[in-house]
């Protein structure tokens, strides 16, 4: 049996420049001292030599691990969009984003407390359903941002768009078109469904109008599906307001394979403006969150505490977007 080959160190990519092993560990820190011209040669002899950096040893003994911790649903579309913006706005500041995947068997606590342990020095929560305890504890942890929902602790950051607004956009552009009879899919009982159904309610009755409330239970295709079955089992209505994409994608298609036109027969709506909303055979509309201009933000407050010192709390709240497409048109 023939012996596995050694890995190269960076003792041996300072031997191949000859510089020392000090000087090679100050350019993949990427830290000041180095000339350019020694930094290329280093760079290179490590591509040569087929050197990775061992990152847990480098974080081990770094003071600062400049990583960013993000706690996302992966299986969520615009949660999905959000982390790669964040990952951009990261790279531009200096830092480093770590995701972590929030799964059925993974919770949001275990996965926040898995990326603590791989010394994130703040986090970064998309579309949270903690409660508001847990994430004010975690804020006295280490910085924290939270990304899509109100929360009044002092030791947490908030980016989000205006929910009731946006909802009230949908409603508005609806009535607009002639639609009287209009029902919302709401998707649970978490704080972010809440804000929706209070936001939808609230347009309804300015209105003058009675609108009603399916419970889909959560915010997936399924829910959708599962409302999409209750709606057409009564009077179907108009015009459907969908508390997220996912939800709209699952009605919108139950409806189709019933054989009700859309929007001939039903206008359907989502929220959020995600990949899916923009597929050509789905061309939703919907409502953007402006999920760069949130991912921007999240990474500023997070600089500004780390880098900056700021200890008082920042809060902003940005105008959402109504985008219409094919889904919707005047009641037949």
């Amino acid at each position: 049996m023939t012996k596995a080959a050694r890995r190269p160190t960076m003792q041996d990519v300072a031997d191949r420049v000859g510089v020392s092993k000090a000087t090679v560990s100050l350019v993949f820190r990427k830290a000041p001292g180095v000339g350019e011209e020694t930094r290329r040669q280093v760079e290179q002899a490590a591509d040569e030599l087929g050197y990775r950096m061992n990152r847990t040893a480098a974080l081990m003994t770094a003071r600062r691990s400049h990583l960013i911790g993000v706690v996302v649903q992966i299986s969520n579309n615009f949660h999905a969009e959000i982390a790669e913006y964040l990952v951009a706005a990261a790279d531009l500041a200096g830092y480093e984003i770590v995701v972590g995947a929030v799964t059925p068997s993974h919770g949001e606590s275990r996965v926040a407390e898995t990326l603590l342990d791989f010394r994130c020095e703040a986090m970064l929560l998309v579309g949270s359903e903690l409660d508001s305890r847990t994430i004010a504890a975690l804020g006295e942890r280490v910085p924290t941002v939270v990304i899509g929902r109100r929360i009044s602790s002092p030791s947490v950051d908030v980016i989000r768009t205006n929910d009731a607004k946006g909802i009230a956009l949908v409603v508005d552009h609806l009535v607009g078109l002639g639609h009287r009879g209009i029902t919302h899919v709401a998707g649970g009982a978490g704080t972010i469904a809440a804000d929706r159904r209070t936001g939808f309610l609230r347009a309804i009755r300015r209105h003058g109008l009675d609108g009603t409330v399916v419970e889909g239970g959560d915010f997936t295709e399924e829910a959708g599906i599962r409302a999409a079955h209750e709606i057409r089992s009564g009077t179907l209505p108009t015009a459907v307001v969908c508390a997220n994409d996912r939800i709209a994608v699952g009605v919108l298609d139950t409806l189709r394979r019933a054989g009700v036109g859309v929007p001939a027969d039903v206008s359907v709506t989502g929220y959020d403006d995600s990949t899916l909303a923009r597929l050509a055979n789905v061309d939703l509309t919907t409502v953007s969150q402006q999920p760069r201009a949130q991912a921007d933000r999240a990474i500023a407050d997070v600089v500004s505490r780390l880098d900056g010192g700021r200890t008082e709390r920042m809060s902003s709240t940005l105008v959402p977007e109504l985008v219409v497409r094919t889904t919707t048109g005047p009641p037949s």
